[in-house]
């Protein structure tokens, strides 16, 4: 029987972490060949080469799709898009996928997609139908739902979302987050593994920074970003873990901040490139909060009953745990976010409050969909009209 190939598009450190059960189901399934294609911050040095860690899983990466990570204005960004579309196009000539699988709304995954759309190769979407309205990934992501064929959604509601932007509802699924299978299923490590591993030493209290620019605002970084440090240089007895922003249009201002900050407060704060998936999310089983504008503290935050202080606009829209503290993006809003966190009220939330996103199994069903469904006349799509009388 002929195996059928499918590509794995990958751009950056959150996106493999959220595919790795699903890379490991298709690498094991004997009817599928997996063709995986890293490109994006994978590829750079300046974001750690994390390419790397994708091999020390024992994944074969069948191809390494270049693109231009020089620059995070938006020409830079702009230029990347190009060069990552053309550098696809070839691959995909090269690869002659039946079937390619992306996750998510960044615009290495947009050129992706945009070509396999002109090779007419259909195209497997998942985490479709979410709104972050504060970036312009939110446009990319429903772009790319309206070229991709089938679609796996993280809660009903995006379901629905998907249904309303005309797909077909035989191939729209809800087969529940990525992200929150690895919670339930990597071994982590505990608090005195962690703290080796990181060579950092907890406080009292922690708490896990991730913060990306708000694309949709121009020069707002700087301003923003200090407010955030103002309000945590404020704490008592409160050690910092930093993760650096990704390869987002002025990101390298927020990186730039990190390191100053970190310098000058070596003794309570640490900064990583990326801390790879298992010293991410072991992280979040000892902090109080993950403070910033990351998904992860939207998706996967909430498994581990710890609070999320999701700071401005970036996640606007996404369905949101009661354990999810939003706030503005500024130094009083913030520092009212930090001490809600630590309130008697809001800790008694967290001790029981449930995930939306975990359903549990998600890259089986994900897996078990891509070896039956048809892809016979899967690129001719027809809009589908609701009945919005």
């Amino acid at each position: 029987m002929k195996k059928r190939k499918i590509c794995v598009v990958t751009g950056t450190r959150a996106e493999y972490g959220l595919l790795y059960w699903t890379l490991k189901a298709l690498e094991n399934a004997p009817q599928i060949e997996l063709q995986l294609c890293v490109t994006g911050m994978h590829l750079s040095p300046e974001f750690g080469l994390t390419y790397r860690e994708i091999e020390e899983d024992g994944f074969h990466i069948a191809k390494k799709v270049e693109n231009l990570m020089s620059s995070d204005t938006p020409v830079g960004v702009s230029k990347s898009m190009g060069l990552a579309m053309i550098s696809f196009s070839e691959a995909f000539d090269s690869l002659n996928p039946d079937l390619l699988l992306v996750v998510g709304d960044r615009f290495e995954i947009f050129a992706a997609v945009s070509a396999a759309l002109i090779t007419s190769i259909p195209v497997a979407h998942c985490h479709g139908g979410e709104l972050t309205q504060g970036a312009f990934d939110d446009a990319l992501r429903h772009a790319i739902t309206k070229m991709s064929h089938i679609h796996f959604c993280a809660a009903e509601e995006y379901r629905k979302r998907v249904l309303q932007m005309g797909e077909n509802p035989r191939l729209v699924f809800n087969t529940g987050s990525l992200g929150t299978e690895n919670i339930n299923r990597l071994k982590l490590l505990n608090r005195n593994e962690f703290e080796k591993a990181i060579n950092f030493k907890l406080n009292k209290k922690n708490l896990l920074i991730t913060y990306h620019p708000v694309t949709l605002e121009r020069n707002t970084a700087a301003d923003q970003f200090k407010a955030l440090l103002d309000a945590i240089d404020e704490l008592a007895d409160t050690n910092l873990i930093f993760t650096k922003p990704n390869a987002d249009t002025d990101g390298r201002i927020i990186i730039q901040m990190i390191d100053k900050y970190v310098k000058e407060n070596n003794d309570k704060a640490i900064a990583f490139i990326s801390m790879g998936k298992i010293k991410y999310l072991s992280a979040m089983q000892f902090v109080d909060a993950v403070v910033g504008n990351s998904s992860s503290g939207i998706l996967e935050a909430p498994s581990f009953k710890t609070g999320t202080i999701d700071i401005g606009d970036r996640q606007k829209g996404r369905l949101k745990a009661k354990s999810v503290i939003e706030c503005a993006n500024d130094k009083e809003s913030i520092s009212h976010g930090i001490s809600t966190l630590y309130s008697d009220e809001f800790k008694k939330i967290t001790q029981t409050v449930e995930n939306p996103y975990d359903q549990g199994n998600t890259s089986e069903k994900i897996v078990k969909l891509l070896k039956e469904v048809n892809l016979e006349q899967l690129t001719k799509k027809e809009f589908c009209d609701i009945d919005i009388s």
